[in-house]
């Protein structure tokens, strides 16, 4: 429906302006008509949680909330920081996330350039026309052949009148999707932190059963030339010997398996940390375990602020709820203004005197409003509009059980934690015991009291229980990083980055 158009050639047209206060009524009736529609809208969706006050694990020590900034920094190995801050630096994982979070900033510019700023058209044309006058005849023909040229510009404007907010809530929708790239960018970070802390302890671990492996290999073959020897003077029968012998064809397959783990867990950790093809002699791995530092003490409902997939989840459903309003508010009357501005020129063959040409320029200036109403629409909005419900109901639920899931996975991981704490501490009593005997057998064969094989038995136990404690240790250090990232770990909700960096 046309609202109101005026237009001029090679000058300026304006209407007289109505006086008084009949020149703003108008605008004011629509901002008021605007506002009510705009009121009419879906409020956003909430999704409810409750979370429990506490953890059941019993909570950690007070520390800085800091401490989960960089959490890598609390097991205090030069090793591990500089492998995290590398792999956050150059990885490919770290790299693709940047580029994922720059892509969705270019998005968001173009998207708000779209919305604010006016459709503007500059559109140009130019033609030429030859004309060959084949027969002419009767009284006052004027027409001449020749070349007929003309040249036009024209510069349209579409504005749309947000009187109703539908570009405040197509802005809000670019926002939150914003903020949930955001928050995957961030959560892509945490999580490669996390899986070049797990692989790096595995490696270590493994570099320890290693070495274990390779002194039980030394101790089989001890007891298989014992048994050997034993055979041979005929003291023991030969079906000791045999025996003897499969153990140390066990323990040498064991230690050859150990030895390829640990050649693949460190080629795993040169990819994490984008060095995949670099040679595993620049990756050394020191065969030894320390201690996991305390995971500090935190409340389940830190975790709607500090664990960045919840936060991208309550980011896509603001997202969704803003979406359904922009559906439900297509439903109301757009009105666009309209200005535009042309300029055109026209050479044409002379009439009056044959040869020459004839130039003629002009200008022109619109100024008009448009009103569009949806009736025959309606039927597809108000699908739309179902279909937009359907999305903001399935986005509250995926927040709903991200949270859930988050929860699950902290309490797990604290309760867990709890546990190989407490088995570690067990076996390294067993290991301990074990080393004992060990030693108490070691003298009493060099003060000739009991034989060989009595000793190099006791040092086969304590190895086992030593490899069972490594396991236990390991799967501790594995198990704290597990909580750190479960926690919430890895970034800082304080200092988002605004500006896509693998840094």
């Amino acid at each position: 429906m046309k609202f109101m158009r005026l237009a001029k050639t090679g000058a300026l047209l304006r209407p007289d302006p109505p006086e008084g206060l009949s020149r703003a009524a108008p605008i004011m009736t629509l901002m008021v008509l605007g506002l009510g529609l705009a009121a009419c809208t879906t409020p956003a969706r909430k999704a409810e949680v409750q979370l429990p006050s506490a953890y059941e694990a019993p909570a950690g020590p007070a520390l800085a909330p800091q401490a989960l900034d960089q959490w890598w920094t609390q097991f205090n190995d030069p090793a591990l920081n500089a492998l995290v801050t590398t792999a956050l630096a150059q990885s490919p994982d770290a790299r693709l996330a940047a580029a994922r979070l720059e892509e969705a900033r270019a998005i968001r510019q173009g998207q708000i350039r779209q919305i604010f700023i006016p459709q503007t058209p500059l559109v140009g044309s130019a033609q030429r026309t030859d004309t060959d006058i084949n027969e002419q005849s009767g009284v006052g023909a004027f027409t001449q052949g020749g070349v007929s040229k003309t040249y036009s510009a024209n510069f349209d404007v579409s504005w749309e009148l947000d009187l109703i907010g539908r570009r405040l809530a197509a802005l809000r929708v670019v926002k939150n999707d914003m903020a949930a790239a955001r928050f995957a960018y961030e959560g892509a970070r945490a999580a490669l932190a996390a899986n070049v802390a797990q692989s790096y302890f595995e490696a270590r671990g493994l570099a320890v059963q290693l070495d274990d492996a390779r002194e039980s290999v030394r101790i089989s073959r001890s007891l298989a030339d014992v048994a050997a020897e034993r055979g041979r003077r005929g003291l023991i029968a030969t079906s000791e010997g045999e025996r003897a012998a499969a153990d140390l064809a066990q323990a040498e397959a064991q230690a050859a398996a150990l030895e390829a783990q640990l050649r693949a867990a460190r080629r795993t950790i040169l990819i994490l940390v984008g060095k995949g093809v670099d040679p595993l002699e620049t990756l050394p791995v020191t065969a030894s375990l320390a201690k996991p530092p305390p995971v500090p003490a935190a409340t389940p409902g830190q975790l709607l602020a500090r664990r960045p997939d919840v936060r991208e989840a309550a980011a896509r459903l603001a997202s969704a709820s803003g979406n359904l309003n922009i559906s439900e508010l297509a439903l109301f009357p757009t009105l666009t203004l309209t200005p535009g501005a042309g300029i055109s020129k026209a050479v044409t063959p002379s009439f009056l005197d044959a040869g020459a040409q004839t130039s003629t320029t002009s200008s022109a200036w619109t100024i008009g409003a448009n009103l569009s109403i949806p009736v025959l629409n309606i039927p597809k909005l108000m699908t739309d509009i179902k279909a937009s419900n359907a999305r903001v109901e399935q986005a509250a639920i995926t927040y709903e059980k991200t949270v859930q899931t988050a929860f699950g996975e902290a309490d797990n991981a604290l309760v867990q934690l709890a546990a190989d704490e407490r088995r570690v501490a067990l076996l390294t009593a067993g290991e301990r015991r074990a080393a004992v005997a060990y030693e108490a057998s070691r003298k009493s064969f060099a003060a000739g009291l009991t034989d060989l094989t009595t000793a190099l038995q006791a040092e086969q136990a304590w190895r086992a229980v030593r490899s069972a404690s490594t396991a236990a240790q390991t799967q501790a250090l594995q198990r704290a990083v597990q909580t750190y990232k479960a926690l919430g770990g890895g970034w800082s909700p304080e200092a988002v980055p605004t500006k896509a960096s693998a840094q």
